[in-house]
């Protein structure tokens, strides 16, 4: 019998207001250790501020963010990227006039640069062969697709333990958009746990354990996400489908 997963965030009643705009209205949330969920909606539904709430870069006017069973509510982002609790932001923006190895050195800022530093940095390296062979490049000279591979290739040498991911493969050619999530999945079977914004519904729910569904700064819908995939009102409204 399968050992139940024990939670490694837990959102509760998460307000968020910019000046007198509502963006987050209550918004309860659990991503679970060893999980991949996915959060849908349309574009202003409120996906990126949660994030930002959950990573420290938006303050909440009302609720909780608890991280590994500690209240986290408000601490600065450098302080939760220590924590382990890491974001890849929308827009991949990477350093555009370092080279691809100091982007990389840059996202281990929180760690001694020792031989577990270098180990990790060379296993990025696997991971990215085209960072690889483009290391002393400047990351502004990258395709949108080697960007994003910059993007996540630095969340990961800060450690994470929890990832956060918003629209990794958004302005993406199809088959890049394959690679994405394979890297993806390839992240989650090293053991990190995953919480991916994405527009590509079909793709994130195929890879995701659990899902939700955020309208006007709300969940309606949350489920397993082959129980979301099947869902009528999901198959209208992101999948494209009647």
């Amino acid at each position: 019998m399968e050992a139940p997963r024990q939670p490694m965030l837990e959102v509760k009643g998460l307000v968020v207001r910019y000046g007198g705009i509502t963006a987050l209205r209550s918004v309860d949330l659990v991503v679970d250790q060893g999980e991949i969920v996915t959060l849908l909606g349309a574009n202003g539904a409120g996906k990126s501020t949660l994030l930002a709430a959950i990573s420290g870069l938006v303050r909440p006017a009302e609720g909780r963010v608890v991280f590994e069973g500690q209240d986290v509510t408000g601490r600065k982002a450098h302080l939760l990227a220590r924590q382990g609790l890491i974001l890849v932001p929308e827009g991949r923006r990477v350093f555009v006039n370092l080279t691809v190895e100091e982007n990389l050195l840059l996202g281990g800022y929180t760690r001694a640069m020792d031989k577990a530093f270098y180990e990790d940095l060379e296993r990025i390296y696997a991971t990215f062969p085209r960072l690889a062979e483009r290391r002393h490049q400047p990351a502004g000279t990258l395709s949108g697709g080697e960007q994003q591979m910059l993007a996540v290739g630095r969340a990961l040498m800060g450690r994470p333990r929890l990832l956060m991911m918003d629209e990794p493969s958004l302005g993406l050619a199809p088959v890049l958009v394959e690679e994405v999530f394979r890297i993806i999945e390839q992240i989650h079977s090293q053991g990190v746990t995953v919480l991916l914004v994405e527009q590509n519904a079909a793709a994130a729910l195929a890879i995701a354990h659990r899902g939700y569904v955020l309208e006007t700064g709300r969940v309606v819908l949350a489920g397993v996400g082959k129980q979301l995939a099947a869902d009528e009102r999901v198959r209208k409204a992101y999948l494209g489908m009647d």
